[in-house]
């Protein structure tokens, strides 16, 4: 299933953060893998400060592997269905896995990448003001 997700870096964790990222060890352990890599990569910064991004997850709890590795650096505000979970090939068995290859929130992610900022970008430039 697909998820969007909204979400808040806590506070004094951006350095940590942008390190994860830069070393690639953010969700190091998880069997998400590079996913958490990707979703940064795809997230958006919005006015507000939230983070959103949509994320692939097989639990059957929404992020029930990777709520540990995520709240580690942020404060998960609202994890919702990135689309109609009965046309979703994977939980209805009609594809197991298909989540992986699948364009049902194709849509979405391009409506999401026309608004506000990238996020690492946003990420980099704050830590890099705060040094300056």
């Amino acid at each position: 299933m697909r998820y969007l997700v909204s979400a808040r870096i806590k506070n004094g964790k951006r350095r940590a953060l942008a390190k994860a990222i830069e070393q690639k060890t953010l969700g190091l352990g998880s069997v998400a893998g590079g996913e958490y890599l990707r979703n940064m990569e795809s997230a958006r910064l919005l006015a507000d400060g939230t983070a959103r991004w949509v994320e692939v997850c097989f639990c059957p709890q929404p992020l029930q592997e990777e709520r540990p590795y995520w709240e580690e650096f942020f404060d998960l505000l609202q994890i919702k269905n990135a689309h109609d979970r009965n046309r979703c090939r994977d939980v209805n068995g009609e594809e197991p896995w298909a989540c992986c290859e699948c364009d049902c929130t194709k849509k979405l992610e391009d409506k999401l990448r026309g608004k506000g900022q990238e996020f690492l970008n946003s990420l980099k430039k704050s830590l890099e003001s705060r040094e300056s």
